[in-house]
C-alpha cells in the first residue's frame, strides 16, 4: 500500500513533469498535489503531517491518480476539479462560472490594514466584480456591523456567489446584484472593494491554459488593462460617501496604472506579494482628479 505523501510526492512529480502552470491557490507543484491528493481522501487539507504516514487502499491510491491525470489533461485549475477554494481559511465554492478566488484584498481584510480608513461611519460596503462573493463573504464576516452589496456583470458569477452567501449564512447582510461596473448599483457606499479585469492583452495572448480556463470577462482589461479602471473611477465618486474609499487590486499592472492615472493620488497596500498589487484611493483623489481632467477611455490625456 502507498501512504499519503507518498501519493503527494509521486503527484507532485507527476504536475511537474507534465508542466502545469500554478497560481489559483497554491504556488508549486507540491501544494498543488497535496491539495488534490488530501481531497480525494477526504482528509483535512491544512494539516499534511497528521496524514502523511496514513496508508491508503490500492483502490483510493487510482482515485487520487485519476484525479493527478485529470488536472494534468483538462489543464482546469484544481479549484473547479474540487469545487471547493479558500481565502484567509475561509472555504468557498468556486465553478467555471466564477474566476477562482484569489484577491490578496482578502488579506487586508483579515489583517486590518484599511481599518485605519474605516470607522463608525463605514455601514455601506460594495464589492464590485465580486465573482463567487467571496470578498463579500469575507467583508461581511470581517466587519458585522455593515450591509454588503456584491455587483457583477456576470448572472452566471452571481449564482455561485448565491451558493457562498447562503453557505455562510449571510442572506440577510450580503445583496447580491446584477450590473455592468457601477450602472445598476443602487446606493452609496463607505468601502468599495473591487478586483476587477485588469490583464493587458499582450499578457491575455499569453496566458497558461488553467488561466484561460477562467471566464475572460473577468481577466481581460483593455490594451493596458486599464478599460474598467478608467470607467470606475470615473463613475466611482457618485456612489461613494464624503470619507469613502476604494481597494483596488491591479495585479501586476501598476506601470499601466501609473501611466493611465499619473495625477491621482493613492496609497499601495502591502500584501504577501509585494506593494503595489493593492492600492486605495480616497473620494476626494478620485474628485480631484476628474477637476483636473483624467485621461480619456482611450489612456491618452
Amino acid at each position: 500500500m502507498s501512504t499519503v505523501i507518498e501519493l503527494i510526492e509521486h503527484g507532485a512529480a507527476r504536475l511537474a513533469e507534465a508542466g502545469v502552470a500554478f497560481g489559483h491557490g497554491t504556488a508549486n507543484a507540491f501544494d498543488e498535489a497535496a491539495w488534490l491528493v488530501l481531497w480525494r481522501l477526504r482528509l483535512p487539507i491544512d494539516d499534511i503531517d497528521a496524514a502523511a504516514d496514513k496508508s491508503v487502499s490500492p483502490a483510493d491510491a487510482a482515485q487520487v491518480g485519476a484525479l493527478i491525470e485529470e488536472r494534468i489533461a483538462t489543464r482546469k485549475p484544481a479549484a473547479y476539479l474540487t469545487k471547493e477554494a479558500w481565502l484567509q481559511g475561509v472555504p468557498f465554492y468556486v465553478d467555471e462560472r466564477a474566476i477562482v478566488p484569489r484577491s490578496f484584498i482578502a488579506e487586508l481584510i483579515a489583517d486590518g490594514s484599511i481599518d485605519y480608513w474605516l470607522g463608525e461611519h463605514t455601514r455601506r460596503v460594495l464589492d464590485l466584480c465580486t465573482g463567487n462573493g467571496s470578498l463579500a463573504v469575507l467583508a461581511a464576516l470581517t466587519y458585522p456591523e455593515v450591509a454588503v452589496d456584491a455587483a457583477d456583470l456576470s448572472a452566471e458569477a452571481l449564482e455561485v456567489a448565491a451558493i457562498n452567501v447562503t453557505r455562510h449564512g449571510l442572506d440577510a447582510r450580503v445583496t447580491l446584484i446584477e450590473s455592468d461596473g457601477l450602472a445598476q448599483v443602487p446606493d452609496r457606499y463607505d468601502l468599495v472593494l473591487c478586483n476587477p479585469p485588469y490583464v493587458n492583452s499582450a499578457s491575455m495572448a499569453t496566458l497558461p491554459a488553467e488561466y484561460r480556463a477562467e471566464p475572460e470577462l473577468a481577466l481581460a482589461g483593455g490594451s493596458d488593462g486599464m478599460d474598467f479602471v478608467r470607467r470606475l473611477f470615473a463613475d466611482a465618486p457618485a456612489r461613494m460617501n464624503d470619507q469613502a474609499v476604494l481597494v483596488l487590486e491591479i495585479g501586476n499592472e501598476r506601470d499601466f496604472f501609473e501611466a493611465a492615472f499619473p495625477r491621482l493620488e493613492v496609497v499601495w497596500l502591502e500584501t504577501s506579494a509585494g506593494e503595489d498589487q493593492v492600492l486605495l484611493v480616497t473620494k476626494a483623489a478620485l474628485a480631484a482628479l476628474a477637476a483636473q481632467g483624467a485621461p480619456c477611455a482611450s489612456g491618452t490625456p
